[in-house]
């Protein structure tokens, strides 16, 4: 494991694996390198890039300096950047894929985008977020009910009743409960995305590099709309369905995907 120190001081832990030119891969809501798809997917990329997989601020080992702001987590990825050379790919997935999009809109060496399933609400395929919601998390975790805040989410993105609770009896809800303190900016980060309503492209009108928008093929037609219409809101950008994936990320088939786009 390395570390950088981010603009506001805060220390983050990251590493790298393979050779090439660098990527960073954007870990979504309660994802860090050891938990989530980041790993998996370092090894399927790491014979092409220097890829660097990292613990996102209150994650992990690092660091969670307060009052947090999606403006820090942008000002980490430019400590990254810097320390990975100056340039890199990034690779987003779920709400890190709009966390690596506003990066792009902001920060110079960001060289291409690839973009997994960022998880808007931008049209009536599912009920739009409360505007409370947010709120809710939030109160939630003042009080110490990390795991109800965990299992608020998991209801929110699919999970069935019953598959929360048994979740809620395995060792992996006491990871998930730790962490549960940084939904809020995941939430954050996705701003008024969720309202059901079309995006406001105007977020991302400063990226300029390709990028390229992936969604799975089995999942829910709101995640396919959503991933679609970021496509479209993106100056340069492809879309791309993987057929018969999901939400939950395959290393063995995105990393390929993702290959081929970074290769053109």
């Amino acid at each position: 494991m390395a570390t950088v120190t981010s603009a506001d001081g805060t220390t983050i832990a990251y590493e790298t694996q393979g050779s090439g030119p660098a990527l960073i891969v954007v870990d979504g809501a309660m994802c860090y390198r050891d938990q989530g798809p980041s790993r998996d997917l370092a090894g399927a990329l790491a014979d092409t890039y220097t890829v660097v997989i990292y613990d996102r601020r209150g994650r992990g080992e690092s660091g969670n300096t307060l009052p947090w702001s999606a403006e820090r987590e942008i000002e980490d990825l430019a400590a990254l950047l810097e320390a990975a050379g100056g340039t890199a790919y990034l690779v987003g997935c779920s709400s890190g894929a709009v966390l690596a999009a506003d990066a792009a809109a902001r920060l110079d060496g960001v060289t291409k985008l690839a973009l997994y399933e960022p998880p808007f609400i931008v049209d009536d395929t599912r009920p739009a977020r409360p505007d409370t919601f947010t709120a809710e998390t939030e109160a939630l975790i003042a009080r110490g009910d990390t795991g109800g805040a965990v299992k608020k989410f998991l209801k929110d993105v699919g999970m069935p009743a019953f598959a929360v609770h048994i979740l809620g009896l395995t060792p992996v809800f006491k990871k998930l409960r730790a962490v549960a303190p940084t939904l809020p900016y995941d939430q954050h980060i996705l701003g008024d995305t969720s309202r059901g309503v079309p995006l406001d492209a105007s977020r991302w009108a400063g990226v300029t590099v390709p990028a390229i928008v992936m969604d799975g093929g089995k999942s829910p037609q709101y995640m396919r709309n959503a991933a679609k219409a970021l496509s479209e809101a993106l100056p340069k950008a492809d879309y791309r369905t993987l057929p018969g994936q999901t939400h939950m990320v395959k290393a063995g088939v995105v990393g390929p995907a993702v290959k081929e786009f970074l290769g053109r």
